[in-house]
């Protein structure tokens, strides 16, 4: 068997392994989780307890009705008991035992309904833990919905991120890398809408908002390249991407920064936050200001990405 004839049953077996990957499904599914956690249950901050309970409760139903296995993570702040929800769909791989991780937080500050922070961040979430329960990679993937992101707690053990990350090294996993899904959903084709936390930033990146944001820190930079390459290979979304230190405004800003706390390589998908929109904590943070096709447009493209990696290794 010749490599012509080779390629031609890897690709086919390639495009078989995506067929049940629907445009329209799963923009409807994003509005659907949107509404429901930035309308229907609204605010979810810490000092929210039975709201983020109701979350949780959502989030675990959703996982295991996609066949996934769940767990609660209980841990506690200020007396109060809170939830990171964990869903695993195990590798079809016999040999691979490195873990994926990719996660997504669900609380929100103080006064917002949090539909682009980051209620578009579990919406993905909740759609590729669907996507890979359908059809598994080799490699098992963790899908974590995290409590307590926000402030008061932010940069601190008390987020939920860091107990479970700190679980991960307790329990010796072996972790491939994290993906930390923070703010999917906004976007502005505008010239100049697009802003940057140093000025120099302007000679490298876009000045229009129509760009998904790959951003870590620098021994991330090899774990974040790869993934870059594979989604630039299945997806026609413009892709930017950081790796620096922490000094840099929003290089730190999401879950992913725990990860590295413990040594594991890690980076954050954003349409970049404040960066671009100004609903950013606020009132305004509403469903209706998302880019549903945008959205749906990069969960398929992050789903194929993962299939890519698994065969570029």
């Amino acid at each position: 068997m010749n490599f012509f004839t080779l390629f031609l049953i890897a690709a086919s077996l390639y495009s078989q392994h995506f067929e049940h990957v629907k445009m329209e499904g799963i923009k409807s599914n994003l509005i659907s989780t949107v509404r429901h956690l930035s309308q229907d249950i609204g605010e979810r901050s810490y000092v929210d307890v039975a709201k983020l309970n109701k979350t949780a409760e959502y989030l675990e139903k959703k996982f295991l009705s996609y066949g996934c296995d769940v767990k609660r993570q209980p841990f506690t702040y200020q007396g109060n008991t809170y939830y990171n929800i964990i869903a695993e769909v195990k590798g079809a791989g016999i040999t691979d035992n490195k873990i994926f991780i990719i996660g997504a937080h669900y609380d929100t500050v103080t006064g917002t309904p949090g539909a682009d922070d980051n209620a578009s961040g579990v919406a993905g979430l909740l759609e590729l833990a669907r996507l890979t329960a359908l059809k598994p990679f080799p490699k098992t993937i963790r899908f974590v919905a995290f409590c307590l992101e926000e402030p008061p707690v932010f940069r601190s053990r008390h987020m939920g991120s860091y107990v479970y990350a700190k679980s991960l090294k307790e329990e010796g996993a072996d972790v491939y890398g994290m993906i930390s899904l923070e703010m999917l959903g906004y976007y502005c084709e505008q010239k100049g809408c697009q802003y940057y936390p140093l000025p120099l930033f302007k000679w490298f990146y876009p000045d229009n908002g129509n760009f998904i944001a790959f951003v870590g820190n620098i021994s991330s930079m090899s774990f974040t390249k790869r993934f870059k390459n594979s989604f630039k290979a299945v997806s026609s979304i413009p892709v930017e991407s950081l790796n620096s230190v922490s000094l840099v405004p929003g290089v730190d800003f999401s879950d992913h920064r725990n990860f590295w706390k413990f040594g594991y390589p890690a980076f954050m998908i954003t349409d970049t936050a404040f960066y671009r929109n100004f609903n950013y904590h606020g009132m305004g943070d509403t469903a209706s200001t998302l880019n549903y096709d945008r959205m749906a447009e990069l969960v398929i493209g992050l789903y194929k990405a993962i299939g890519h990696m698994e065969t570029e290794r």
